[in-house]
């Protein structure tokens, strides 16, 4: 930070740099818990704050105009992962079109570690694309994965269909793990190594799925990974090819099981999943635990949302798999068919796959279908899933559907007997959670990339205008009770609530807002 941002932090009230604030805790994986719920117990959260004025033609944020933001943190050019945050430390992932390391240049893809209390950079993983081009490594996407965090580690797939495991510290405390090749992976495969550095990742271990899984991944790798015990629950990106006419891997799994301690791979679904892709697997796992069930829950490329047991079998050859417990398909049927034809996908009527993560509430599962944005806008449904049952439970296992909504890439959010999703299209929908009655609708009118964050009685979400609506979490709708906050570039990722503190992702930084304190006198 630098004494302009020191001099107007102290302006705002922000004089004790001593520690985090108290709160409710950490948020050290996508969606929060296992669950992936959309919300958390954070109160004192602000809804009135500036993100600031750019200087000039510049990507730098003149920080005595900001109002309630405790650290602004330049990423790259493209950020869709979200950030978590874990024993003060935050964890982005982006892209190297703003390097913090001269070493690395060019097109490349990153997860910075951050001081939490400072936004002050620590150390960061940076990988070499895969080279394939826009059909498995789109050109500066960077890492899409929300890290997830567990003990000293990290977890995240990479931009090249990698299951990484990291060592929370970076290489401040040595080269640990069996893994002793960073030079040579930063540099990529038939390069000279790079020196490696303390600022560097501390690489543990890593699975390439590619190899291990014959996956091929679409677009790029990108998804969170669910840590559950000692294990990993992991999608693949398994999708079609660049033409969208086949799927160069139909045996490939879309779901695996991974050690978190080894790398080594556990188990894989075999539902056939991969047969039916509509077009990508980018969708990331929820685990329900309860009295009653214990379940790893997916939402399918297929557009069917699946139920799977934690303790893996043996196929008749001996291999490790993953037994599915039930499956429901989430598309309406006349979504698939209709006057006796198939519904070509991609089409405004059509079929969709299921991208946002199922989020798990009372022993039941809440997730929408949506597809690529660039197949623009068209039909949609949200569903609320008894998980109890068993099979094919398209017809047995509904509790409720609503169809008044559009595609949608986003998570849910369930709280106080609410549900709120939006949709590509840029609604916000609060629902019954319990009968799927409608109480409002609220327009952003920008598109909606990301999630909802509940929390302190508020809804939070972004859209691609880059404007921050901030909603009463109430069934109770005024439009002049909204507020909207520009955060001066598009929205992609979702916002997320840790110690006291909101962390909102635009397209090229990550701020930390925070309310501010009365100046102490001592």
């Amino acid at each position: 930070m630098n004494e302009r941002s020191k001099i107007a932090f102290a302006a705002l009230g922000f004089l004790s740099l001593g520690g985090v604030a108290d709160g409710a805790g950490d948020w050290p994986q996508w969606g929060h818990d296992q669950t992936k719920n959309m919300t958390c117990d954070e109160t004192g959260l602000p809804d009135d704050f500036l993100a600031g004025d750019f200087i000039g033609s510049s990507d730098e944020i003149d920080f005595s105009t900001t109002k309630n933001v405790r650290w602004i943190a330049k990423v790259g050019s493209q950020c869709y992962g979200n950030p978590t945050v874990a024993d003060g430390r935050v964890y982005v992932g982006t892209n190297n079109d703003v390097p913090r390391d001269p070493r690395m240049q060019g097109d490349r893809c990153a997860v910075y570690c951050l001081d939490e209390k400072t936004g002050d950079f620590l150390w960061q993983f940076n990988a070499p694309k895969l080279g394939t081009g826009k059909v498995s490594d789109w050109e500066y996407l960077g890492i899409c994965s929300s890290p997830s965090v567990d003990g000293n580690r990290v977890y995240f797939v990479s931009n090249r269909c990698e299951v990484v495991c990291l060592d929370v510290e970076g290489m401040a405390n040595g080269n640990d793990g069996a893994f002793q090749e960073e030079g040579q992976y930063m540099a990529g495969p038939g390069k000279e190594p790079l020196e490696v550095t303390k600022t560097d990742a501390d690489i543990i271990w890593v699975l390439n799925m590619i190899d291990e899984c014959g996956v091929f991944p679409h677009n790029i790798t990108s998804s969170a990974i669910n840590v559950v015990g000692d294990q990993l629950w992991v999608s693949t990106s398994n999708g079609v090819d660049y033409g969208h006419v086949e799927t160069p891997a139909p045996f490939a799994p879309c779901l695996i099981l991974v050690d978190k301690n080894t790398g080594e791979l556990l188990a894989e679904e075999a539902s056939g999943m991969s047969q039916r892709i509509l077009h990508g697997n980018w969708t990331s796992p929820a685990y329900l635990k309860s009295d009653s069930l214990d379940l790893a829950i997916f939402g399918g490329p297929d557009g069917v949302c699946y139920a799977f047991s934690p303790k893996p079998t043996e196929d008749d050859d001996g291999y490790p798999i993953l037994d599915e417990i039930w499956r429901m398909d989430c598309n309406p049927p006349e979504y698939r068919m209709k006057d006796g034809k198939a519904v070509k996908y991609a089409t405004r009527a059509g079929p969709s796959e299921i991208l946002g993560t199922p989020v798990v509430h009372n022993n039941r599962v809440y997730t929408a279908i949506g597809q690529d944005p660039e197949h623009g806008e068209g039909l949609g449904n949200f569903v609320c899933i008894d998980a109890s049952k068993e099979g094919d439970i398209t017809q047995t296992g509904k509790v409720w559907s609503y169809q008044k909504i559009n595609r949608s890439l986003s998570t849910p959010a369930v709280r106080d007997g609410l549900v709120f999703i939006p949709d590509y299209s840029g609604f916000v929908y609060c629902l019954d959670a319990e009968t799927g009655k409608e109480y409002w609708v609220h327009d952003t009118f920008g598109h909606i990339w990301g999630s909802p964050l509940v929390a302190d009685g508020k809804v939070y979400i972004g859209n691609e205008d880059g404007y921050l609506s901030i909603i009463p979490a109430r069934k109770e709708y005024k439009k002049e009770d909204v507020k909207e906050i520009d955060m001066g570039s598009p929205i992609y990722s979702s916002p997320i609530a840790a110690n006291g503190t909101l962390f909102v992702g635009s397209h090229t930084h990550l701020f930390a807002i925070e309310q501010a304190k009365e100046a102490s006198n001592e």
